[in-house]
């Protein structure tokens, strides 16, 4: 984890006397940065140190070889996938409620949709959305770590709503989901597209966005179970006498 107090993406002071920014997080901030920008394997470490402002040396002696700066940048962020999970419990508390589905896939959709638009948060959603499609050893142990676990919890919670569909099922169904969660944060195309109409990331694009998941899982998974109506007794004959 990062110490220091200096605001993120904040610029050196250069009022005469005045405290230095924290070198050890200038650091990170420059390499997510420079990750997001170009990809993990077109950045070199001296690239991260000019673009820092440090000495070369100060990035190996904070961080080590690049592969644990760039899994720095992730433990570093951990705590918005904390904030998920706690919005996905929140969410999902009652399976059987008709607006359950929608509540899990906003708290799916709009936190990283708020990071991104955030100053401080922009280049990491940026790094999460382009860089770990790929499949480098580097990507890999940061899904494994930090990302898995997530996925999981939001496929059990979908298990609850589509109580007959299988966990394969399932697991494709959130595949498909973070694939439109995720080209949705790198997107820049969609102004071309639409002639100018569209912004891309627009922030207001997430209502979109919920919808069309929600739409998609619930064409390509079974439907919940109907709750049988209650059994009400037979009315009673009376004898005509």
């Amino acid at each position: 984890m990062v110490t220091g107090s200096t605001p993120a993406r904040s610029k050196p002071a250069t009022t005469r006397g005045a405290v230095r920014p924290d070198r050890q997080h200038a650091i990170l901030l420059a390499a997510e940065k420079l990750f997001a920008q170009h990809g993990y394997h077109g950045v070199t470490i001296r690239q991260i140190a000019e673009e820092a402002g440090v000495p070369l040396a100060l990035v190996g002696y904070y961080y080590g070889p690049k592969h644990e700066l760039f899994h720095a940048i992730f433990a570093h962020w951990n705590q918005t996938i904390e904030e998920r999970l706690t919005a996905l419990d929140a969410a999902s508390g009652d399976p059987g409620d008709p607006d359950t589905l929608n509540r899990i896939i906003e708290a799916f959709v709009r936190p990283v949709i708020r990071l991104r638009h955030s100053e401080e948060g922009f280049y990491y959603a940026q790094l999460v959305g382009r860089e770990l499609a790929y499949g480098s050893e580097e990507a890999d142990r940061v899904l494994r770590e930090f990302f898995d676990p997530l996925a999981h919890r939001f496929i059990e919670a979908l298990r609850t709503v589509f109580q007959t569909a299988s966990l394969a099922d399932v697991a494709w169904a959130y595949q498909f989901a973070l694939g439109a969660l995720l080209h949705h944060l790198v997107d820049d195309r969609v102004h071309r597209l639409s002639q100018g109409q569209s912004l891309a990331g627009d922030p207001a694009a997430a209502d979109r966005l919920v919808r069309f998941i929600v739409g998609g899982l619930r064409a390509a998974l079974p439907a919940p179970p109907v709750p049988a109506p209650p059994k009400t007794a037979p009315p009673s004959r009376r004898r005509h006498t």
